[in-house]
């Protein structure tokens, strides 16, 4: 594995779920910062009074942690838990392709909307207790131009506000330079619309955003009927154009009424062609992935993922 770090906490033969104790490798990304690594540090400790054989992988470069999980081995590990943010859990999934080991998550982010999906929050002591007793289940992700995604994937307003967002800017403000880049967009983005296929129907949006799961970055809920367990998407179409839209469709999500605004249509399907803007961004779990045009479908293969208790 290029460039790993490897720290091996050794856990107590006895069991931490069942008969048989977990083996729980820790992809982490060490420019996180101080206050983020004290937090892993706590929940590695944590696994460790529980049991747990725990084995902390350390990135040194971006899709680092794909490769780590790639290479991990199914006899070796029982569980490979992302530590970090939406990023680092995108990356851990695509290098879960074809293995049966199951994911967690430790959220240390800026986002981690995985984590508010399913209700982990941010306390250590759960975190840990979950990845050491939580029950696992398959979940379903889905590929956009055949990279995989978990929460969701957006074309028009959205996608354009996150390849906006400068990297330097997030790590002073946090999640407040999206709110900063969104309301440049507002005034800046030409909303030159799409067409969206949704399995063989076609639909026209100024922005798209296909839901795996109903939380949109992060406590806030954009498809109040998506599912993680479920075979479709729901594909959430905004019709309108222009900097006072976008405010209400803001002031909507944040109040979760979202779903009931007349020009906002939630359809659900499998497979969703988005076309139209030809080289705009595409954006999968907050960072950008693609360029338009986009096919985006629901994965064959479910991912095992450890739900909190």
């Amino acid at each position: 594995m290029r460039g790993a770090r490897l720290t091996l906490f050794s856990g107590s033969a006895m069991s931490c779920s069942g008969a048989v104790h977990r083996r729980v490798a820790v992809v982490f990304n060490p420019a996180a910062g101080r206050s983020r690594r004290y937090r892993l540090t706590q929940v590695t400790g944590k696994l460790k009074s529980l049991g747990c054989q725990v084995t902390v992988l350390e990135t040194s470069a971006p899709g680092h942690a794909e490769e780590i999980a790639r290479t991990l081995k199914d006899e070796d590990f029982d569980i490979i838990a992302a530590a970090g943010g939406d990023g680092t859990v995108n990356e851990v999934v695509n290098g879960l392709h074809g293995k049966s080991v199951a994911l967690a998550v430790i959220p240390l982010g800026t986002a981690n909307v995985l984590a508010d999906e399913v209700g982990l929050g941010r306390k250590t002591d759960r975190v840990a207790q979950t990845i050491a007793h939580g029950v696992i289940r398959s979940i379903r992700v889905g590929t956009a131009n055949g990279h995989r995604f978990v929460m969701m994937a957006g074309a028009g307003f959205d996608a354009e506000v996150v390849d906006g967002v400068r990297l330097a800017l997030k790590k002073v403000i946090g999640p407040l330079a999206y709110v900063w880049e969104m309301t440049r967009q507002a005034f800046l983005y030409r909303f030159i619309g799409c067409d969206v296929q949704i399995d063989g129907r076609t639909y026209h949006a100024v922005s798209a955003i296909v839901c795996n799961g109903r939380s949109y970055g992060g406590p806030f809920m954009a498809a109040p009927e998506a599912d993680l367990e479920a075979d479709d998407f729901q594909v959430v179409l905004f019709e309108r154009s222009g900097w006072f839209n976008v405010l209400r469709y803001g002031v909507a999500l944040i109040f979760g009424r979202l779903p009931t605004l007349s020009d906002v249509r939630i359809v659900p399907g499998r497979h969703v062609a988005i076309r139209g803007g030809a080289g705009a961004p595409v954006q999968a779990d907050g960072d950008i992935l693609a360029r338009l045009p986009v096919d985006i479908r629901v994965d064959e293969e479910p991912v095992r993922f450890v739900f909190p208790v």
